[in-house]
């Protein structure tokens, strides 16, 4: 038990970490290949901050544990918008500007809807992963051209932040494999802990993802609005949430899928699904500008959000303290 917790604690830890040398190895390699920026910040940040998400649920997948995979699909989602915008807009109001109600948050909207039927018959088949897959590349194609276009969206990663001018081209493509590497090796001592605690406490592996591997797999997104707010980017910071729950929805429990299909637990549907939905509507609703074309996610309504995610989130530990003591 104590080793799993370790393995949690490291796998974690290794995780972030390895994303980010991940992103910067991978941006630089790109850079160097003459890769345009805004495609860098589309395809590869956007892709490496959801990379811990995406490792951990395959590797779930492939080793037969769907609850840890789809637990730690949606419920980054729930901490995305619950903890991470609701702490964020406790500590600045986010503006949210007409063209991210206009087109991100409806497709979000629409997304958190198909997940829901597709799983209603209690599994995602590999037809269902499939259909997730294609449309996310439609989004994706989307989402290119109208950057070509010149109309990028704030669900586009930034940039600015990368600095590709101080590594060489042989730093880079070291950081990459390294980075890819320590991403497998993470995950996999990740996936072995979470699993052993489960075992161990006798709660399902859907918990342990819906909570511990959910937020830390999170920690990116969180870093990374923080960061936005501060340079006062608020499109940057709603966009990467939306962008990142469409990441998770749809490419992350698609390949999950493909790779073994995956069983749902009715819990996952008539809990926590519905927390996703609830709190995709709330972020429409309260980010909808009513007088003017800016609307606004204020101090009380982050508190809220960030009280439902609280809520949700100390209910799924009591469920698994109260399941821990039954079986000791």
């Amino acid at each position: 038990m104590l080793l799993a917790v370790v393995a949690i604690v490291f796998g974690l830890a290794l995780l972030v970490w390895s994303a980010d040398r991940f992103i910067d190895g991978a941006a630089a390699t790109a850079h160097y290949l003459g890769v345009p920026t805004l495609l860098i910040g589309m395809v590869i940040i956007g892709f490496g901050t959801s990379a811990p998400e995406l490792f951990i649920s395959a590797l779930s997948a492939s080793q037969g544990n769907p609850g840890l995979a789809l637990g730690n699909g949606y419920g980054s989602n729930i901490a995305n918008i619950g903890l991470i915008l609701g702490l964020t807009a406790v500590l600045s109001p986010i503006l949210v500007k007409a063209s991210v109600l206009r087109k991100e948050l409806p497709i979000l909207a629409a997304i958190t809807l198909l997940s829901g039927l597709l799983m209603i018959n209690g599994e995602i088949s590999r037809l269902d992963a499939t259909i997730m897959l294609l449309v996310f590349t439609g989004i994706m194609g989307w989402s290119i051209r109208q950057g070509l276009k010149g109309r990028a969206d704030p669900i586009i990663g930034s940039t600015d932040e990368l600095d590709t001018d101080q590594m060489s081209l042989k730093q880079a493509i070291i950081w990459l494999l390294v980075g890819l590497l320590l991403l497998m090796i993470s995950s996999r001592a990740l996936v072995w802990g979470a699993v052993e605690v489960a075992t161990s406490l006798g709660v399902s592996d859907l918990i342990i993802g819906l909570t511990i591997v959910a937020i830390g797999t999170s920690l990116p997104e969180l870093a990374s609005a923080f960061a936005s707010i501060k340079k006062g980017e608020h499109d940057l910071a709603i966009g990467n949430v939306i962008g990142s729950n469409l990441f998770n929805t749809l490419a992350v429990v698609g390949l999950a899928g493909v790779i073994h299909p995956l069983a749902v637990d009715p819990e996952l549907l008539s809990r926590d699904w519905p927390v996703m939905a609830a709190l995709t509507a709330a972020l429409f609703v309260m980010g909808y500008g009513y007088k003017d074309r800016i609307g606004q996610i204020n101090r009380v309504e982050g508190a809220i959000l960030l009280f439902v995610f609280i809520s949700y989130t100390t209910y799924l530990l009591y469920t698994l303290s109260q399941v821990a003591g039954l079986s000791a």
